[in-house]
């Protein structure tokens, strides 16, 4: 296990280190975690971020009456989106063409190459997340999945697996949270000790 999230660190970190993003997906249980991840790189987690000085200069010039509140309640963040919060998009992707591909839609709009792919699926074989996850390979995204004990499909396609040592569900999402706030301590330390 050690070995897997050190090589989802490293995928993540190039990634961070081109000016790139993290786009994250899954279902039920796994939608939350996806949410979860989100939250923990896009502001402060155990660190404080402070934004540079440079910033907190043009948001002086911005905005004379705001900029200091501003640069002090901003936080530094390391750009992530859950790719299940886009309602509009998901249900109009599913009513009017295919309800398995509202993720692949999404990180074909939204991912770049270098960008990085982290569908969580406690099976590894949700369908929405493997056609996602082929968009990602098909962009040239570095591909990551959090799934359960077999690492199902998603284990064969993606280029980093964290498997669960479990088959049972509520198990395999109780093994998640520490694996990806381990993972998310590691990012946000490289980013910005």
């Amino acid at each position: 296990m050690q070995k897997e999230l050190e090589k989802a660190f490293e995928l993540i970190s190039d990634t961070y280190r081109n000016g790139g993003k993290l786009l994250v997906c899954g279902n039920g249980g796994s939608a939350a975690d996806s949410e979860h991840i989100v939250g923990e790189l896009m502001k402060g987690f155990m660190l404080r971020r402070e934004i540079p000085a440079e910033m907190r200069e043009k948001l002086r010039a911005a905005s004379e009456a705001n900029g200091d509140y501003i640069g002090d309640n901003l936080q530094g963040a390391l750009p992530a989106i859950s790719l299940v919060s886009q309602t509009s998009i998901m249900t109009a992707f599913a009513n009017d063409v295919a309800a398995d591909m509202v993720f692949a839609q999404q990180v074909y709009g939204y991912g770049r190459p270098g960008d990085s792919f982290l569908g969580l699926s406690t099976s590894g074989n949700s369908k929405n997340v493997i056609l996602a996850a082929e968009v990602a390979k098909a962009l040239g995204m570095h591909t990551i999945a959090f799934t359960g004990q077999s690492g199902g499909r998603l284990k064969e396609i993606c280029d980093c697996t964290l498997c669960a040592p479990s088959d049972i569900t509520p198990t395999i999402q109780e093994h998640h949270l520490p694996m990806y706030h381990a993972l998310c301590m590691m990012l946000e330390k490289e980013f910005f000790s």
